[in-house]
């Protein structure tokens, strides 16, 4: 009897999803096993809403961006039944084993492996591949998605330096990455930004402001300012990592729970900083400023040829453990290497933008104000 293996995509899309698909699918066909697809992330599997994948699926999907699966961010333990969320891990083990998987593919980012981690817990022979476009999920150089988000960003910015050369003002990009700088940080320096503010660097708008003026001052008509979207002043910055602090000394559930509310207060407090950073740089300048957000641009549209290729290696590596019986891994991408590491040595974690980061000091030997 043949094997079958599952595959799901879940958490946010990311351009090169579909070729590590393909590339996983292919290589599985030629050791005889086959791939079932459950749609719409770990939803998919809870409900038993699947298709089996083969040849003919493959064809075409290299260059498309998304995923042909669909995705969703729902989770085993906390899935929308109606107007509840309920726990359907047992549910997902029971079409699992219904279904006589062999083993069952993931391919997210954060979310995505504390998912898998709880399935693997529950007895499930569960594989990874890294998926997300800001870059910050532990425990691997890069992932799929990466690199294309960078080039849409990097584009936007080229775009802007004519309009702002044009009018003199201060243009502030909005670009994603949760709360890690990585898509900010590297979008910025290639598209030759004058200011960059990312999560790890709290900001000093004085200071920006400063940088700003004294380009004026040189006859610089403009100044382009890339804006994590998880960019901290340094006031928020103090607020953020005391409630931190209270968390990491939280004694018991409800009282983590309670702390859980106070962060995503705190960070719906924080939305719409980039429309602050501009108001408070107009009136620290005098110069005019407009504010772009770049949204889910920045994961949509063609994978790049480096995502296409990362996702493909990614893909037949996964495969080969597969065949190996190599379970409870992801594939991490380490320098020309890819290399299954454990994934309970990363589900949870998130890899920060370190201030010994060489991007930082290009950044900074190049004169790029970060802000502090």
């Amino acid at each position: 009897m043949s094997k079958c293996i599952g595959i799901l995509t879940a958490g946010g899309d990311s351009p090169g999803i579909n070729a590590a698909i393909r590339a996983v699918g292919r290589a599985l066909e030629r050791e005889n096993i086959h791939l079932l697809g459950f749609r719409d992330g770990f939803e998919g599997i809870a409900f038993d809403k699947c298709d089996y994948l083969d040849h003919a699926t493959y064809s075409g999907i290299l260059t498309k961006g998304g995923t042909i699966l669909g995705t969703s961010r729902n989770k085993p333990h906390k899935m929308p039944v109606g107007k509840k969320l309920i726990d359907m891990t047992d549910a997902i083990v029971d079409t699992y084993n219904r279904r006589q998987l062999q083993g069952l593919i993931c391919i997210g980012g954060g979310g995505t492996h504390k998912s898998a981690l709880r399935l693997r817990e529950k007895g499930l022979n569960v594989i990874t591949m890294p998926k997300t476009i800001d870059n910050d999920l532990a425990g691997t150089d890069t992932s799929i998605g990466y690199d294309t988000a960078i080039e849409i960003a990097t584009n936007a910015i080229d775009s802007l330096h004519s309009t702002a050369s044009s009018h003199k003002r201060i243009m502030i990009v909005e670009v994603m990455g949760h709360r890690a700088g990585w898509l900010t940080l590297a979008s910025g320096i290639a598209g030759g930004a004058d200011v960059i503010l990312i999560p790890e660097i709290p900001y000093d708008l004085n200071k920006v402001a400063e940088a700003i003026t004294r380009r004026s001052r040189e006859g610089k008509r403009f100044s382009i300012v890339p804006v994590a979207e998880g960019s901290m002043s340094i006031e928020f910055a103090a607020r953020y990592r005391e409630l931190e602090d209270r968390k990491a000394k939280a004694g018991n559930k409800d009282e983590r729970e309670q702390l859980k509310v106070e962060d995503e207060k705190l960070w719906q407090e924080h939305a719409g900083q980039s429309m602050r950073i501009a108001q408070s740089l107009e009136s620290l300048t005098g110069l005019e400023s407009r504010v772009t957000i770049l949204g889910h641009l920045q994961r949509g549209g063609f994978p790049s040829a480096a995502d296409r290729l990362l996702a493909t290696r990614l893909g037949v590596v996964c495969a080969e453990n597969i065949v190996k019986g190599n379970y409870g891994t992801m594939m991490s991408v380490q320098g020309e290497n890819i290399i299954p590491v454990p994934i309970e040595s990363i589900a949870g974690r998130v890899k920060y933008v370190p201030m010994d980061d060489v991007l930082v000091k290009a950044a900074r030997d190049t004169d790029t104000c970060l802000g502090d």
